[in-house]
């Protein structure tokens, strides 16, 4: 008989739904949009009622559906309970029991980030692997931390915040967190623009990057590829920050592989082989050779992992 379990990925606009079989094969996804009136009461409702009317046009039963796997912008506690998550308009919202009493199909819920990783370790990037971190660098910082196959969540919830790993000790950035000199601040493509314009601004070195009225993390990149030299030095500003990072989450965890994900690892190799540079200098000697890889899931990673993730249940 044939079992399935859906992924839920839960986003400030839309959120990403999966449909897959037991083994892994995604057999449909798609999207709705996040309805965040009334402090987001309605979204719990609103993932229940796309399940409910999937397994209607798959002809699914309920009890066929082994689990139900979602991930959230936000930290989510070992009872599924979601402690805050800006973006939607939640405080203490009980994830878990919520959908479990509307669908009566189990469910387990995780922050978004983690469960990127737990999809790349699953089909991605990291198949094959129970040991990673990823790196998730977009808007933000993100990442996850997995350890026997194992999503690392903590006491809390909060465990993986690499974003807010401390890498600039004087003088950091202001952090939405609160804190300054968090990894996020220098390292996400909102910290790159804004490192650049600072050091543009304290230097009469010439850049291409100066011709731009506005410029965004990939025109750095972009710079640093065609040999400019501001945008060589803003890439391995950035790529020592990540790679001390990286060496420190790696001798906590040793690691089988590392990945870098998000939308500003589109840069490629240029950022693989900076930040490699850098953890090497770093590390301990026996991660010192911890291997790196790009994520490979892009979008889907959401939804891969939080299917990962109900299947554990």
């Amino acid at each position: 008989m044939n079992k399935y379990v859906f992924g839920i990925d839960v986003g400030g606009t839309t959120i990403k739904c999966g449909l897959f079989s037991s083994k892994g094969e995604i057999l449909d996804s798609w999207e709705i949009v996040t309805n965040k009136e009334d402090n987001g009461d309605h979204i719990v409702s609103d993932i229940a009622r796309t399940i409910e009317a999937k397994c209607e046009e798959k002809g699914i039963q309920l009890s066929d559906v082994e689990g139900v796997g979602i991930g959230v912008p936000g930290p989510v506690d070992n009872n599924g309970v979601v402690k805050v998550a800006v973006n939607l308009g939640w405080t203490e919202r009980h994830v878990k029991t919520e959908l479990e009493e509307m669908i009566k199909v189990p469910v387990a819920v995780g922050n978004d980030a983690n469960v990127a990783a737990l999809g790349e370790l699953w089909l991605g990037a990291a198949a094959g692997a129970q040991d990673a971190i990823m790196f998730t660098l977009g808007t933000g910082v993100g990442g996850g931390v997995i350890v026997d196959g194992k999503v690392v969540a903590g006491v809390h919830g909060a465990g993986g915040e690499i974003g807010h790993l401390a890498v600039v000790l004087e003088d950091g950035n202001q952090c939405n967190c609160g804190k300054k000199g968090c990894l996020e601040t220098v390292a996400s493509a909102t910290g790159i623009v804004r490192e650049t314009e600072k050091f543009l601004l304290h230097t009469a070195e010439e850049s291409t990057l100066r011709q731009l009225e506005k410029f965004e993390a990939k025109d750095v990149f972009d710079a640093a590829k065609a040999g400019d030299a501001v945008g060589l030095k803003m890439v391995d500003q950035l790529g020592r920050y990540i790679g001390l990072a990286a060496a420190n989450l790696a001798a906590t965890t040793d690691p089988q592989k590392i990945i870098i994900g998000g939308g500003v690892s589109k840069a490629g190799d240029i950022l693989i082989d900076t930040i490699v540079k850098h953890y090497q200098n770093y590390a301990f000697s026996a991660v010192r050779q911890t291997q790196f890889v790009l994520a490979e899931l892009g979008n889907e990673a959401g939804i891969v992992g939080s299917a990962y993730l109900a299947k554990t249940l």
